[in-house]
Protein backbone atom coordinates (compact mmCIF):
# COMPACT_ATOMS: atom_id res chain seq x y z
CA UNK A 1 0.00 0.00 0.00
CA UNK A 2 2.98 2.16 0.71
CA UNK A 3 4.76 1.58 -2.16
CA UNK A 4 1.56 2.46 -4.38
CA UNK A 5 1.05 5.53 -2.84
CA UNK A 6 4.83 6.15 -3.15
CA UNK A 7 4.19 5.69 -7.27
CA UNK A 8 0.77 7.98 -7.38
CA UNK A 9 2.86 11.08 -4.92
CA UNK A 10 5.65 10.48 -7.82
CA UNK A 11 3.47 10.52 -11.04
CA UNK A 12 1.29 13.50 -9.88
CA UNK A 13 4.44 15.21 -9.43
CA UNK A 14 5.92 14.79 -12.61
CA UNK A 15 2.72 15.57 -14.45
CA UNK A 16 2.31 18.89 -12.06
CA UNK A 17 6.02 19.52 -13.35
CA UNK A 18 4.94 18.52 -17.35
CA UNK A 19 2.46 21.11 -16.75
CA UNK A 20 4.39 23.90 -15.71
CA UNK A 21 7.09 23.32 -18.61
CA UNK A 22 3.88 23.83 -21.14
CA UNK A 23 2.49 26.50 -19.68
CA UNK A 24 2.21 29.68 -22.34
CA UNK A 25 2.88 33.43 -20.84
CA UNK A 26 1.02 36.23 -22.97
CA UNK A 27 1.92 39.32 -22.58
CA UNK A 28 -0.90 41.58 -22.80
CA UNK A 29 -0.34 45.54 -23.99
CA UNK A 30 -3.34 47.37 -24.40
CA UNK A 31 -2.90 50.16 -26.92
CA UNK A 32 -6.20 51.99 -26.60
CA UNK A 33 -4.93 55.44 -27.66
CA UNK A 34 -3.83 57.72 -30.58
CA UNK A 35 -0.65 56.43 -31.71
CA UNK A 36 1.67 59.50 -30.58
CA UNK A 37 5.30 59.67 -28.49
CA UNK A 38 3.58 58.58 -25.67
CA UNK A 39 1.82 55.21 -27.42
CA UNK A 40 5.53 54.68 -28.91
CA UNK A 41 6.75 55.00 -25.24
CA UNK A 42 4.31 52.91 -24.02
CA UNK A 43 4.83 50.09 -26.47
CA UNK A 44 8.62 49.82 -26.31
CA UNK A 45 8.25 49.87 -22.34
CA UNK A 46 5.69 46.72 -22.83
CA UNK A 47 8.24 44.98 -25.07
CA UNK A 48 10.96 45.63 -22.40
CA UNK A 49 8.82 44.05 -19.48
CA UNK A 50 7.36 41.13 -21.54
CA UNK A 51 11.41 40.48 -21.70
CA UNK A 52 11.85 40.70 -18.04
CA UNK A 53 8.76 38.15 -17.54
CA UNK A 54 10.16 35.68 -20.29
CA UNK A 55 6.70 36.01 -21.94
CA UNK A 56 6.37 33.72 -24.92
CA UNK A 57 3.77 35.72 -26.40
CA UNK A 58 3.04 39.64 -26.86
CA UNK A 59 -0.33 40.05 -26.69
CA UNK A 60 -1.01 43.52 -28.22
CA UNK A 61 -4.56 44.77 -27.74
CA UNK A 62 -5.31 47.47 -30.34
CA UNK A 63 -7.57 50.23 -30.95
CA UNK A 64 -6.95 53.11 -32.32
CA UNK A 65 -7.93 54.85 -35.37
CA UNK A 66 -3.99 55.80 -35.83
CA UNK A 67 -1.88 59.08 -35.35
CA UNK A 68 1.77 60.45 -35.83
CA UNK A 69 3.59 58.13 -38.56
CA UNK A 70 6.95 58.74 -36.91
CA UNK A 71 5.60 57.09 -33.74
CA UNK A 72 3.88 54.28 -35.84
CA UNK A 73 7.10 53.46 -37.97
CA UNK A 74 9.07 53.40 -34.64
CA UNK A 75 6.59 51.05 -33.22
CA UNK A 76 6.26 48.89 -36.34
CA UNK A 77 9.95 48.58 -36.54
CA UNK A 78 10.51 47.78 -32.51
CA UNK A 79 7.83 44.84 -32.79
CA UNK A 80 9.70 44.13 -35.93
CA UNK A 81 12.96 43.39 -34.19
CA UNK A 82 11.41 41.81 -31.42
CA UNK A 83 12.47 38.56 -30.86
CA UNK A 84 9.43 36.67 -29.61
CA UNK A 85 6.22 36.30 -31.23
CA UNK A 86 3.90 39.20 -31.71
CA UNK A 87 -0.05 38.51 -31.82
CA UNK A 88 -2.12 41.65 -32.51
CA UNK A 89 -5.86 41.56 -31.50
CA UNK A 90 -7.78 44.07 -33.17
CA UNK A 91 -10.21 44.79 -30.65
CA UNK A 92 -12.65 47.06 -33.26
CA UNK A 93 -10.35 49.71 -34.84
CA UNK A 94 -6.40 49.46 -36.76
CA UNK A 95 -6.69 52.42 -38.86
CA UNK A 96 -4.17 54.35 -40.24
CA UNK A 97 -1.39 54.08 -38.07
CA UNK A 98 -3.06 51.20 -36.10
CA UNK A 99 -3.19 49.23 -39.60
CA UNK A 100 0.68 49.79 -39.93
CA UNK A 101 1.18 48.31 -36.15
CA UNK A 102 -0.66 45.05 -36.99
CA UNK A 103 0.46 44.21 -40.54
CA UNK A 104 3.91 44.14 -38.21
CA UNK A 105 2.83 41.80 -35.84
CA UNK A 106 3.36 38.16 -36.65
CA UNK A 107 0.26 37.32 -36.56
CA UNK A 108 -3.26 39.26 -36.96
CA UNK A 109 -6.91 38.23 -34.84
CA UNK A 110 -9.77 40.96 -35.22
CA UNK A 111 -13.23 40.50 -33.30
CA UNK A 112 -16.62 41.16 -34.77
CA UNK A 113 -17.48 44.01 -36.16
CA UNK A 114 -13.94 45.59 -36.05
CA UNK A 115 -11.87 46.65 -39.39
CA UNK A 116 -8.31 47.31 -40.43
CA UNK A 117 -7.09 49.55 -43.13
CA UNK A 118 -7.66 53.33 -44.31
CA UNK A 119 -3.90 54.31 -43.68
CA UNK A 120 -3.66 57.33 -45.93
CA UNK A 121 -1.82 59.62 -44.38
CA UNK A 122 -4.11 62.68 -43.38
CA UNK A 123 -2.90 66.46 -41.50
CA UNK A 124 -5.03 67.18 -38.44
CA UNK A 125 -7.35 68.62 -40.03
CA UNK A 126 -8.52 65.72 -42.14
CA UNK A 127 -6.72 66.62 -45.55
CA UNK A 128 -4.90 64.57 -47.74
CA UNK A 129 -1.08 65.11 -47.64
CA UNK A 130 0.98 65.61 -50.37
CA UNK A 131 1.95 62.54 -52.99
CA UNK A 132 5.68 62.32 -51.17
CA UNK A 133 4.13 61.65 -47.84
CA UNK A 134 1.84 58.88 -49.08
CA UNK A 135 5.00 57.36 -51.36
CA UNK A 136 6.51 56.69 -47.70
CA UNK A 137 3.62 55.49 -46.32
CA UNK A 138 2.68 53.14 -49.13
CA UNK A 139 6.92 52.26 -48.66
CA UNK A 140 6.02 51.38 -45.42
CA UNK A 141 3.15 49.12 -45.45
CA UNK A 142 4.51 47.31 -48.50
CA UNK A 143 8.08 46.08 -46.63
CA UNK A 144 6.11 45.61 -43.20
CA UNK A 145 3.46 42.93 -44.93
CA UNK A 146 6.39 41.31 -47.00
CA UNK A 147 8.43 41.07 -44.06
CA UNK A 148 5.34 38.81 -42.13
CA UNK A 149 4.38 36.75 -45.46
CA UNK A 150 1.37 38.84 -46.26
CA UNK A 151 0.37 40.40 -49.61
CA UNK A 152 2.47 44.18 -50.34
CA UNK A 153 0.08 45.01 -52.65
CA UNK A 154 -2.86 44.57 -50.65
CA UNK A 155 -1.21 46.54 -47.44
CA UNK A 156 0.04 49.09 -50.45
CA UNK A 157 -4.05 49.60 -51.10
CA UNK A 158 -4.74 50.54 -47.51
CA UNK A 159 -2.68 54.01 -48.64
CA UNK A 160 -4.60 54.40 -51.98
CA UNK A 161 -5.72 58.07 -51.61
CA UNK A 162 -8.51 57.12 -54.75
CA UNK A 163 -10.17 54.42 -53.21
CA UNK A 164 -8.73 53.39 -49.98
CA UNK A 165 -9.01 49.84 -48.38
CA UNK A 166 -10.68 48.93 -45.01
CA UNK A 167 -11.14 44.95 -44.29
CA UNK A 168 -13.62 43.01 -42.13
CA UNK A 169 -12.53 40.19 -40.08
CA UNK A 170 -13.89 37.87 -42.70
CA UNK A 171 -12.18 40.06 -45.85
CA UNK A 172 -9.09 40.46 -43.83
CA UNK A 173 -9.41 36.43 -43.32
CA UNK A 174 -10.00 36.09 -47.08
CA UNK A 175 -6.50 38.17 -48.34
CA UNK A 176 -4.04 36.28 -45.58
CA UNK A 177 -4.47 39.63 -42.95
CA UNK A 178 -6.21 38.43 -40.44
CA UNK A 179 -5.84 34.35 -38.82
CA UNK A 180 -9.15 34.20 -36.97
CA UNK A 181 -12.18 36.02 -35.37
CA UNK A 182 -11.81 36.00 -31.49
CA UNK A 183 -14.13 38.11 -29.30
CA UNK A 184 -11.76 38.38 -26.12
CA UNK A 185 -7.92 38.27 -25.24
CA UNK A 186 -8.44 34.91 -24.02
CA UNK A 187 -9.82 33.31 -27.16
CA UNK A 188 -6.70 34.39 -29.05
CA UNK A 189 -4.18 33.26 -26.64
CA UNK A 190 -6.13 29.64 -26.93
CA UNK A 191 -5.85 29.44 -30.56
CA UNK A 192 -2.69 30.83 -30.49
CA UNK A 193 -1.20 28.44 -27.45
CA UNK A 194 -2.81 25.29 -29.27
CA UNK A 195 -4.87 24.18 -26.46
CA UNK A 196 -2.26 24.21 -24.24
CA UNK A 197 -2.52 25.76 -20.40
CA UNK A 198 -1.77 29.41 -20.47
CA UNK A 199 -1.66 32.66 -18.53
CA UNK A 200 -1.96 36.31 -19.65
CA UNK A 201 -0.28 39.29 -18.02
CA UNK A 202 -0.97 42.40 -18.07
CA UNK A 203 1.11 45.09 -18.29
CA UNK A 204 -1.30 47.60 -16.39
CA UNK A 205 -0.27 45.26 -13.40
CA UNK A 206 3.77 46.24 -14.11
CA UNK A 207 3.22 49.94 -14.25
CA UNK A 208 4.95 52.01 -11.34
CA UNK A 209 3.32 55.36 -11.17
CA UNK A 210 6.67 56.71 -12.37
CA UNK A 211 5.50 54.95 -15.75
CA UNK A 212 1.77 56.30 -15.50
CA UNK A 213 3.35 59.89 -15.19
CA UNK A 214 5.84 59.64 -17.90
CA UNK A 215 3.13 58.20 -19.84
CA UNK A 216 1.14 61.15 -19.02
CA UNK A 217 3.37 64.11 -19.33
CA UNK A 218 4.60 62.45 -22.79
CA UNK A 219 0.98 63.63 -23.82
CA UNK A 220 1.36 65.81 -26.84
CA UNK A 221 -0.51 68.82 -25.41
CA UNK A 222 1.40 68.96 -22.86
CA UNK A 223 4.76 68.76 -24.62
CA UNK A 224 3.66 71.71 -26.76
CA UNK A 225 2.86 73.88 -23.61
CA UNK A 226 6.28 73.18 -22.05
CA UNK A 227 7.97 73.82 -25.43
CA UNK A 228 5.72 76.86 -25.54
CA UNK A 229 7.26 77.54 -21.71
CA UNK A 230 10.60 77.14 -22.55
CA UNK A 231 10.66 79.67 -25.68
CA UNK A 232 8.18 82.07 -23.91
CA UNK A 233 10.12 82.19 -20.96
CA UNK A 234 13.26 82.42 -22.67
CA UNK A 235 11.91 85.33 -24.70
CA UNK A 236 10.55 87.27 -22.02
CA UNK A 237 13.63 87.05 -20.06
CA UNK A 238 15.80 88.18 -22.55
CA UNK A 239 13.22 91.21 -23.04
CA UNK A 240 13.01 92.54 -19.67
CA UNK A 241 15.31 93.52 -17.28
CA UNK A 242 16.39 91.24 -14.29
CA UNK A 243 16.17 87.64 -13.64
CA UNK A 244 12.52 86.48 -12.60
CA UNK A 245 9.60 84.53 -13.12
CA UNK A 246 10.52 83.91 -16.75
CA UNK A 247 13.73 82.18 -16.04
CA UNK A 248 11.99 80.28 -13.84
CA UNK A 249 9.64 78.99 -16.41
CA UNK A 250 11.63 78.11 -18.93
CA UNK A 251 13.87 76.35 -17.08
CA UNK A 252 10.92 74.11 -15.30
CA UNK A 253 9.42 73.81 -18.71
CA UNK A 254 12.70 72.53 -20.04
CA UNK A 255 12.69 69.78 -17.11
CA UNK A 256 9.16 69.15 -17.81
CA UNK A 257 9.67 68.37 -21.61
CA UNK A 258 13.32 66.56 -21.27
CA UNK A 259 13.15 64.53 -18.10
CA UNK A 260 10.01 62.12 -19.21
CA UNK A 261 11.54 61.86 -22.69
CA UNK A 262 15.10 61.28 -21.33
CA UNK A 263 13.67 58.21 -18.88
CA UNK A 264 10.88 56.84 -21.71
CA UNK A 265 14.30 56.16 -24.25
CA UNK A 266 13.01 58.99 -26.69
CA UNK A 267 15.48 61.37 -25.91
CA UNK A 268 19.37 61.20 -25.67
CA UNK A 269 22.13 63.14 -23.95
CA UNK A 270 23.05 64.36 -27.27
CA UNK A 271 20.12 66.09 -28.01
CA UNK A 272 20.03 67.68 -24.37
CA UNK A 273 23.48 69.09 -24.99
CA UNK A 274 22.48 70.33 -28.43
CA UNK A 275 19.87 72.12 -26.48
CA UNK A 276 22.35 73.58 -23.66
CA UNK A 277 24.73 74.23 -26.16
CA UNK A 278 21.92 76.37 -27.78
CA UNK A 279 20.92 78.37 -24.86
CA UNK A 280 24.67 79.24 -24.45
CA UNK A 281 25.17 80.24 -27.89
CA UNK A 282 22.01 82.53 -27.76
CA UNK A 283 23.64 84.04 -24.34
CA UNK A 284 26.72 84.65 -25.93
CA UNK A 285 24.60 86.97 -28.42
CA UNK A 286 22.78 88.60 -26.30
CA UNK A 287 25.22 89.44 -23.45
CA UNK A 288 28.75 89.71 -24.93
CA UNK A 289 28.73 90.12 -28.62
CA UNK A 290 26.55 93.42 -30.02
CA UNK A 291 23.95 93.10 -32.55
CA UNK A 292 22.61 89.75 -34.07
CA UNK A 293 24.94 87.33 -36.06
CA UNK A 294 26.11 84.02 -36.17
CA UNK A 295 26.04 82.85 -32.76
CA UNK A 296 22.16 83.87 -31.94
CA UNK A 297 21.04 82.22 -35.32
CA UNK A 298 23.19 79.35 -34.72
CA UNK A 299 21.82 79.12 -31.20
CA UNK A 300 18.04 79.32 -32.47
CA UNK A 301 18.71 76.81 -34.88
CA UNK A 302 20.45 74.16 -32.25
CA UNK A 303 17.47 74.91 -29.58
CA UNK A 304 14.81 74.09 -32.24
CA UNK A 305 16.62 71.29 -33.68
CA UNK A 306 16.76 69.73 -30.41
CA UNK A 307 12.94 70.16 -29.51
CA UNK A 308 12.46 68.85 -32.57
CA UNK A 309 14.68 65.66 -32.57
CA UNK A 310 13.81 64.82 -28.76
CA UNK A 311 10.64 64.24 -30.68
CA UNK A 312 11.86 60.99 -32.79
CA UNK A 313 13.29 57.46 -32.75
CA UNK A 314 16.81 58.01 -33.67
CA UNK A 315 16.95 54.54 -34.94
CA UNK A 316 14.23 55.41 -37.12
CA UNK A 317 16.13 58.75 -38.20
CA UNK A 318 19.66 57.44 -38.54
CA UNK A 319 20.26 53.63 -40.65
CA UNK A 320 23.07 52.25 -39.89
CA UNK A 321 24.45 52.21 -43.51
CA UNK A 322 24.89 55.64 -42.33
CA UNK A 323 22.08 57.29 -44.40
CA UNK A 324 19.56 59.61 -42.83
CA UNK A 325 15.90 59.60 -43.11
CA UNK A 326 14.21 63.55 -43.14
CA UNK A 327 11.00 61.91 -43.42
CA UNK A 328 10.04 61.53 -39.47
CA UNK A 329 11.04 64.85 -38.49
CA UNK A 330 9.28 66.66 -40.82
CA UNK A 331 6.15 66.55 -38.18
CA UNK A 332 7.76 67.37 -34.75
CA UNK A 333 10.03 70.37 -36.30
CA UNK A 334 6.60 71.96 -37.29
CA UNK A 335 5.31 71.19 -34.06
CA UNK A 336 8.61 72.96 -32.81
CA UNK A 337 8.08 75.49 -34.81
CA UNK A 338 4.01 76.72 -34.69
CA UNK A 339 4.64 76.46 -30.57
CA UNK A 340 7.11 78.92 -30.37
CA UNK A 341 5.78 81.52 -32.79
CA UNK A 342 2.44 80.62 -30.56
CA UNK A 343 4.75 81.26 -27.14
CA UNK A 344 6.43 84.30 -28.85
CA UNK A 345 3.07 85.96 -29.69
CA UNK A 346 1.39 84.59 -26.52
CA UNK A 347 4.18 86.61 -24.05
CA UNK A 348 4.43 89.51 -26.28
CA UNK A 349 0.54 89.74 -25.12
CA UNK A 350 1.12 88.88 -21.67
CA UNK A 351 4.01 91.29 -21.08
CA UNK A 352 1.68 93.84 -23.00
CA UNK A 353 -1.22 92.92 -20.57
CA UNK A 354 0.78 92.97 -17.25
CA UNK A 355 3.52 95.90 -17.95
CA UNK A 356 0.74 98.09 -16.18
CA UNK A 357 -0.22 96.14 -13.59
CA UNK A 358 1.69 95.56 -9.78
CA UNK A 359 1.87 91.96 -11.28
CA UNK A 360 5.07 92.95 -12.92
CA UNK A 361 6.75 93.26 -10.13
CA UNK A 362 7.28 89.65 -9.36
CA UNK A 363 7.75 88.83 -12.62
CA UNK A 364 10.82 90.88 -13.72
CA UNK A 365 13.07 94.43 -12.54
CA UNK A 366 11.01 97.43 -13.61
CA UNK A 367 12.25 100.84 -13.13
CA UNK A 368 10.77 104.41 -13.65
CA UNK A 369 13.32 106.75 -15.02
CA UNK A 370 12.60 110.21 -13.63
CA UNK A 371 15.21 112.85 -14.69
CA UNK A 372 14.37 114.55 -10.90
CA UNK A 373 15.70 111.45 -10.13
CA UNK A 374 18.99 111.72 -11.49
CA UNK A 375 18.76 109.82 -14.69
CA UNK A 376 19.77 111.37 -17.57
CA UNK A 377 19.68 111.08 -21.66
CA UNK A 378 22.79 111.10 -23.67
CA UNK A 379 25.41 113.87 -22.33
CA UNK A 380 28.74 114.76 -23.14
CA UNK A 381 30.34 115.23 -20.16
CA UNK A 382 30.77 111.34 -18.80
CA UNK A 383 35.20 111.53 -19.35
CA UNK A 384 35.12 113.25 -15.88
CA UNK A 385 34.02 109.83 -14.21
CA UNK A 386 37.04 108.04 -16.20
CA UNK A 387 38.87 106.28 -13.81
CA UNK A 388 36.36 107.10 -10.84
CA UNK A 389 34.14 104.13 -9.03
CA UNK A 390 30.82 103.53 -9.63
CA UNK A 391 27.98 101.64 -8.03
CA UNK A 392 25.32 99.45 -10.13
CA UNK A 393 22.28 100.31 -10.13
CA UNK A 394 20.53 97.95 -11.97
CA UNK A 395 21.83 94.51 -12.90
CA UNK A 396 23.88 94.75 -15.69
CA UNK A 397 23.44 91.33 -18.24
CA UNK A 398 26.30 93.35 -19.69
CA UNK A 399 24.31 96.61 -20.00
CA UNK A 400 22.45 98.66 -17.09
CA UNK A 401 22.23 101.56 -15.45
CA UNK A 402 25.38 102.81 -12.52
CA UNK A 403 25.14 105.44 -10.10
CA UNK A 404 27.98 107.92 -10.09
CA UNK A 405 29.76 109.71 -7.01
CA UNK A 406 28.07 112.95 -7.66
CA UNK A 407 24.08 110.69 -7.58
CA UNK A 408 24.08 110.63 -11.35
CA UNK A 409 22.33 107.57 -13.38
CA UNK A 410 24.05 107.25 -16.24
CA UNK A 411 23.61 104.24 -19.36
CA UNK A 412 26.90 101.24 -18.29
CA UNK A 413 28.34 98.47 -20.23
CA UNK A 414 30.85 95.88 -18.76
CA UNK A 415 33.65 95.98 -21.01
CA UNK A 416 34.53 92.49 -21.66
CA UNK A 417 30.59 91.48 -20.72
CA UNK A 418 29.25 89.54 -18.24
CA UNK A 419 27.08 90.19 -15.46
CA UNK A 420 27.08 92.63 -12.37
CA UNK A 421 24.49 92.49 -9.84
CA UNK A 422 22.53 95.84 -8.16
CA UNK A 423 25.24 97.35 -5.68
CA UNK A 424 28.60 96.21 -6.90
CA UNK A 425 31.22 98.64 -7.19
CA UNK A 426 32.86 99.04 -11.10
CA UNK A 427 35.53 100.97 -12.37
CA UNK A 428 34.64 102.97 -15.61
CA UNK A 429 37.56 102.90 -17.99
CA UNK A 430 36.53 104.63 -20.87
CA UNK A 431 33.74 106.81 -21.90
CA UNK A 432 32.09 106.99 -25.56
CA UNK A 433 28.80 107.99 -27.21
CA UNK A 434 27.00 108.96 -24.34
CA UNK A 435 27.88 105.53 -22.20
CA UNK A 436 30.52 104.54 -19.09
CA UNK A 437 32.28 101.08 -19.73
CA UNK A 438 33.51 99.79 -16.94
CA UNK A 439 34.82 96.56 -15.05
CA UNK A 440 35.31 94.66 -11.85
Amino acid sequence: MKRLISILVIFLFTLSAFGSDSLTVFYRIRLDQDIDPSSQRLVTLGLEKAREAQADYILLDLDTYGGAVNAADSIRSAILRYEKPVVAFVNMQAASAGALISIACDSIYMKTGSSIGAATVVSQTGEVMPDKYQSFMRGMMRATAEANGRDPHIAESMTDTANVLSLTPTEAIAVGFCEGICENEYEVAEKVSGGNTFVIKSMEDDMTWLDRLIQLLLNPLLQSIFMMMIIGGIFVEIRTPGIGLPLVTAIVGALLYFAPAYIGHLAQSWEILLFVVGLILIAVEIFVLPGFGVCGISGIIAVIAALAFSMVDNLEFFHWDGSINLRPIIQPLGIVVLSAAAAVFGSVWIVRKLYETRSFDHIALRQEMKADEGFTGVVSDLEIYVGQGVTVFTDMRPGGKVMTSDSRILEATLRFGGYASKGEILKVVSAEQGRLYCEK
